[in-house]
């Protein structure tokens, strides 16, 4: 029976267990518990993004680690159609809890995608009040502890799978981002607080939490913050920063969204790997085109122009495998979902300023090429014109 005394005393138990937690993180504990408006849990997630390897061979990796695989991803909570997934869905690695220096247990698992990224997160349920949420959100975005603590599991993972990864990065770049979920809210005898009431009731409080600010905003900036924000059913929420999302659902349901969050930011994470690549290629390309050079110097402009074109050609195989990893309809609820995420977090800045740097790659390329073109047809010609002179030579020779 769901609501028998064997139910109602695990959740007393689970309630204890999650106050006693909040408090342990140096959390406020409730000044009265029995105001549910005034009290909210639910879990805070920490998505470590890292950027380890070329590609990740996952059929390698499930077998290595043992895992079956996963049926069609993500588990979207509306109704959408079968090809609405992940094309290649990612491998889920599920670890041992960790615990940080002051002895918080922390739920963990790695994300392994097959272009090359691994995501670790860091879970913590937490039940406080809202300013207490507050603070701990701005404590846990600021604090470098956890993302020292990510990197760490992830380092000792990989001498394990090492042989599913192809072409390893010796240093990695790496991606942070953060989420609160907040469980339903259903003050005693009441219906589930609506996301329209909890926005009116809970706004600014909410804008803090997403920027990861202690300190009240400014009305604009918290406006500002507020209309990132987007619903399906009246009692769930998405509101959506750079560095954080707030999403006000049930674990199960929010799930979904939190994967399309950690998606977009695995996209964002390896347009900001080619904007490097290219930044110092081409860095390296105008010093070698500022150098002067011999007659032979223009034959190594043919090697130079075809390492060029190799990463315009690997960055055209990146934009197909993130951008098709996963399908959407055009008007569903989850890709506008996705849309605003990777707007608010700069995917498409950085894939503007990596299609800006392809076209002065492209320009240079041609112009390599064309030099090295006319370096060797004016070998050619020279060539032909010393093989004529030889002749006359020889013909003159034998005349005389």
């Amino acid at each position: 029976m769901v609501g028998g005394p064997r139910a109602s005393g695990a959740h007393e138990a689970q309630q204890i267990r999650s106050v006693a937690s909040a408090i342990a993180l140096g959390w406020p504990k409730p000044a009265d518990m029995t105001d549910h408006c005034a009290v909210v849990s639910g879990s805070f997630r920490s998505l470590l993004l890292f950027d380890i390897a070329e590609e990740i061979d996952l059929a390698l990796l499930r077998s290595v680690l043992g895992i079956a695989e996963s049926k069609r991803e993500p588990a979207f909570r509306h109704p959408t159609p079968e090809y609405v997934r992940f094309e290649r869905p990612p491998v889920v690695e599920p670890l041992q809890p960790c615990r940080t220096e002051d002895g918080s247990e922390l739920q963990t698992r790695i994300r392994y995608f097959d272009y090359g990224v691994a995501s670790v997160e860091l879970a913590l349920p937490f039940q406080t009040s809202w300013e207490g949420l507050v603070r701990v959100a701005n404590r846990w975005i600021m604090s470098p502890e956890v993302e020292r603590r990510a990197h760490q599991l992830l380092r000792e993972r990989l001498p394990g799978i090492k042989q599913v990864l192809k072409k390893p990065y010796a240093d990695w770049i790496s991606e942070d981002y953060y989420l609160i979920q907040i469980d339903p809210i259903r003050p005693e005898s009441c219906a589930i607080i609506s996301a329209e009431e909890l926005v009116r009731e809970r706004g600014a409080l909410i804008a803090q939490i997403v920027r990861g600010e202690e300190a009240p905003l400014s009305s604009s900036e918290r406006q500002e913050v507020l209309q990132s924000s987007l619903s399906y059913y009246p009692t769930d929420l998405l509101v959506v920063g750079w560095v954080a999302a707030l999403v006000y659902d049930s674990p199960a349901s929010a799930s979904a969204t939190i994967d399309l969050l950690e998606y977009a930011n695995s996209q964002l994470l390896e347009f900001r790997y080619y904007d490097e690549v290219l930044t110092r290629v081409l860095a390296d390309v105008y010093k070698r085109l500022a150098e002067k050079r011999g007659f032979w110097g223009q034959w190594k402009l043919a090697r130079e122009a075809a390492s060029l074109n190799t990463i315009r050609l690997d960055y055209g195989e990146l934009v197909e495998r993130t951008e098709n990893a996963i399908k959407f309809l055009s008007d569903m609820f989850y890709a506008r979902a996705y849309r605003l995420a990777a707007d608010r977090i700069g995917v498409g800045d950085y894939r503007n300023l990596v299609t800006d740097k392809l076209r002065t790659a492209r320009d240079l390329y041609e112009s390599m090429v064309n030099e090295f073109h006319q370096a060797r047809a004016f070998l050619l010609e020279l060539s032909v014109v010393i093989i004529l002179v030889i002749e006359i030579v020889f013909l003159f020779r034998g005349k005389a």
